[in-house]
């Protein structure tokens, strides 16, 4: 695709690329923190630090566009209720519930990869998006590469409990939601801004789940020694899912998610199995049979489809 004379559009697609990239080791991050930490005490673990972090930034960078902090206004409290609730907090929640009832994490991973194509109806809907038959169809394309990438070669196809299926669209849904409020949010807001209420009201939920589910008393556990390395294995990955995940993925997809809109941005989720399967080539020696290497190639054939209608749909 061609980005000459757009230079707007070229940033857009990198920070999008860029936060595909830091979400893609998310899962390894979790997988490793919840080997030490409950569920919700990684959550609030993650979460404190990366709203602290942004305020500190938005206090310190009164003056940028990108990384200011604007006050809210009171009507636009429903708007940022909603975008905390379903992420990331009803996401997760869900999410949990439907690797819970999923027999393999195969399936619930490819169900939980499916926001591209729920984000055309939403966007329409809701947003009125123009959604044309080449965004449809690169959408398409790119979802199948992502069945082919997370499911060639997997011997686990029982589905389980069907209120899993139910549980992990819901869960997409929910993300996707999410998206339409960032679109829909005034841009007097930065990105930061936006991404900072969200987390804020967010915690306001999982806060007082995490008490009356694990409490305090998990502190009280014996793992909780810097001597024990998985414990310290832990802590760096959480600091990872603050920092970068929690703020500089989220900042750089919603600033990008505002210039291309919801289905442009969201169809990039499907190149986040790509990165998860490059690192797992690079640190974890994973052989890729020839299936997923054409999923890999599907997907990003499909990306390549669905950007560039939307610049030919620009010059006409």
């Amino acid at each position: 695709m061609s980005f000459s004379g757009n230079k707007e559009k070229l940033v857009a697609v990198t920070a999008l690329i860029v936060s595909m990239l830091i979400w893609s080791v998310s899962g390894i991050a979790i997988k490793h923190a919840l080997v030490v930490l409950p569920p919700f005490t990684m959550i609030v673990m993650r979460f404190v630090p990366s709203v602290l972090l942004m305020l500190i930034i938005g206090l310190v960078r009164r003056k940028h566009s990108l990384f200011c902090l604007q006050k809210m206004d009171l009507k636009d409290l429903p708007l940022f209720l909603i975008a905390g609730f379903c992420q990331p907090f009803l996401y997760y929640m869900l999410e949990t519930y439907a690797y819970d009832a999923l027999n393999s994490p195969t399936i619930a991973e490819t169900l939980l990869s499916t926001s591209p194509l729920l984000s055309p109806i939403f966007a329409a809907v809701l947003l009125k998006e123009r959604v044309t038959k080449y965004n449809i169809f690169g959408i398409l394309i790119s979802t199948a590469g992502v069945f082919a990438l997370t499911l060639a070669g997997s011997t686990h196809y029982s589905i389980g409990s069907y209120w899993g299926v139910l549980l992990a669209f819901a869960a997409v849904s929910a993300a996707v939601v999410d998206s339409v409020m960032m679109r829909k949010a005034p841009m007097k807001y930065s990105s930061l801004s936006f991404v900072f209420y969200t987390q804020l009201i967010s915690l306001c939920f999982f806060i007082p789940i995490w008490f009356f589910k694990e409490g305090p008393s998990v502190f009280d556990n014996g793992q909780w020694t810097m001597d024990n390395g998985q414990f310290v294995t832990a802590l760096w990955c959480v600091g990872y899912l603050s920092v970068f995940a929690s703020v500089a993925a989220f900042i750089l997809f919603c600033f990008a998610l505002r210039k291309v809109g919801v289905t442009q941005a969201n169809a990039f989720n499907n190149i986040r199995p790509v990165f998860t399967a490059i690192w797992m080539i690079l640190f974890f020696g994973e052989h890729l049979p020839l299936a997923k290497w054409l999923g890999i190639i599907l997907i990003i054939v499909g990306l390549f489809i669905c950007q560039k209608q939307e610049n030919n749909l620009k010059t006409q």
